[in-house]
């Protein structure tokens, strides 16, 4: 069996085309559902915003990093994990909130907030803390790659379909409020298929190196949920904001992670490897534990933004 550092490993050219797709549209039904009240949380609650994303691009990269070093994985593993790390949530953590009878106002303003900043910290946080795993550090000199070509990949995955959504919502609300509820439920669906179409393309890579990378995986997933839950709780959020931030910073835009990932590093197989087990681990995660959560009690509502939030 090929080291994993080693391993190339490629989808074919409709599949990465697919999953581009996907992200674009998982941003787009971000935006589409991103209401000015929504964005009034930040003003009324800046704090919670500055704390969460403080968490999500340094806190939980951080905690990510340590995890490498303690598992020792190889340089491959452990670039996969740091990059999902640094990515912005996605649009499956509005919906596990909402599952989850969270505070969905809070986690669409999350949402939004990051990704919209993801365009210039993910690619920063990516270099940073890879920088500090030797592992990495030593692959990483192999890899040409151009910081301004990752912003504008992100830019072009995120950015666009983002801003296209935030134009149909200001000019065509209502149009908006209705494209929502085909544009969430359709990106899922599609997602399931690239995945599952993906997984059985290389099913015979994945059930060698299953043993490689699923154990940082589920450690890192159960961290980083773990992250998420000690970040609302320090907000002092009430249960639903709690469980929002749960999912903000524990359900990653794992599609986005899978892009860069082959248009970057495909010849690091356990960076691909890694980006896509993690969105199956995730779905299966998320699932459990929003089921968990809405079987207790907790209020539902979108609500007006904040009204979960207790605190100073």
């Amino acid at each position: 069996m090929v080291d994993v550092d080693q391993l190339s490993l490629e989808l074919p050219g409709a599949l990465q085309l697919a999953i581009k797709v996907v992200v674009a549209l998982f941003l787009f039904g971000i935006a589409l559902d991103t209401r000015v009240e929504d964005l009034r949380a930040v003003v009324r609650r800046p704090w919670v915003m500055a704390v969460g994303l403080v968490a999500q691009y340094a806190v939980a990269p951080g905690v990510a990093l340590l995890l490498t070093l303690v598992l020792d994985v190889r340089g491959s593993v452990a670039i996969g994990m740091l990059l999902v790390a640094c990515c912005p949530a996605g649009n499956l953590s509005n919906l596990l909130t909402h599952r989850a009878r969270g505070d969905v106002a809070l986690s669409i303003s999350l949402t939004a907030l990051s990704n919209l900043l993801a365009v210039l910290l993910t690619p920063l946080a990516f270099g940073f803390w890879c920088g500090l795993n030797p592992a990495a550090t030593e692959l990483l000199r192999d890899v040409s790659i151009e910081p301004a070509t990752v912003m504008s990949e992100v830019a072009l995955l995120i950015g666009v379909p983002f801003a296209l959504g935030v134009l149909v919502a200001w000019r065509r609300p209502r149009f908006a409020e209705s494209a929502q509820r085909v544009v969430e439920p359709g990106a899922l669906g599609l997602l399931v298929l690239v995945v599952v179409g993906g997984a059985a393309a290389q099913l015979d890579v994945l059930v060698d190196y299953l043993g490689v990378v699923a154990v940082p995986i589920v450690a890192h997933n159960a961290l980083a949920l773990g992250v998420g839950y000690a970040t609302g709780r320090a907000c002092r959020l009430g249960p639903p904001g709690v469980r929002a931030m749960t999912f903000e910073l524990g359900v990653r835009n794992t599609a986005l992670g899978v892009v860069l990932a082959l248009g970057f590093f495909s010849d690091l197989g356990g960076v691909v490897l890694v980006a896509a087990l993690w969105g199956l681990w995730d779905v299966v995660t998320g699932l459990v534990l929003s089921t968990w959560w809405r079987r207790g009690e907790g209020s539902v509502a979108r609500g007006a933004p904040g009204d979960a939030i207790v605190g100073p």
